[in-house]
């Protein structure tokens, strides 16, 4: 961004506009506006710095308790929970992944048709609903992971269902990995528990 002159406010258009034009409520406005996004920025980066810590100080405690039974944990991938002594606080370390498949699974889909056609006599209608079921799209026309993930749990013995549920796990991929730090505190001597806000729309 060029800068700009003294004496001058830029308009949205990118004119230069003298000080004097502008009326005294508008540079009120930008007065306030550029005020709070300065203090945002600063927020920002001490949540990025003390995101950063959190997680470095949580994998360098998994991997010293490790340690004590002669074992290195590789990465961070997982899921981790520490709860303070007296049990009033926990801190957790969430993973969260999500995943899509590739064109492999059309082929699976078409592996399922074919088994789908033979058993049409044999097999009990439920079954049926279910696969059809898992490969239905979405108004996005996504499919549903969970839904086609579950396919695997059926001991079906056929050599093209057995090929599909290869295909599927081949076919998935993992878009995008996000790790999350989620902190609480217990609610008196419940089981329930309170979250510390971390983002301004819970505080």
């Amino acid at each position: 961004m060029d800068e700009i002159p003294t004496g001058y406010m830029q308009d949205p258009q990118g004119r230069l506009v003298p000080v004097s034009m502008v009326k005294e409520i508008d540079k009120m406005r930008d007065g306030l506006v550029l005020e709070i996004v300065k203090m945002a920025r600063e927020t920002a980066g001490v949540l990025s710095v003390f995101k950063a810590a959190a997680f470095g100080d949580i994998q360098s405690f998994v991997d010293l308790s490790a340690e004590q039974y002669q074992k290195e944990l590789g990465g961070t991938k997982g899921n981790i929970t520490l709860l303070s002594f007296d049990g009033r606080y926990k801190v957790s370390r969430a993973v969260s992944e999500t995943y899509v498949f590739d064109e492999r699974l059309q082929v699976a889909k078409l592996l399922v048709d074919d088994c789908l056609q033979e058993w049409s006599g044999d097999s009990r209608p439920e079954l049926k609903m279910l696969i059809n079921d898992a490969f239905q799209v979405d108004k996005l026309g996504q499919v549903n992971v969970k839904r086609i993930m579950s396919l695997r749990k059926f001991n079906i013995d056929d050599p093209r269902w057995k090929k599909a549920m290869e295909a599927i796990n081949d076919s998935l991929n993992v878009l995008e990995s996000r790790v999350y730090l989620r902190v609480h505190e217990r609610i008196g001597d419940t089981d329930q528990w309170k979250q510390i806000p971390l983002d301004i729309a819970g505080v």
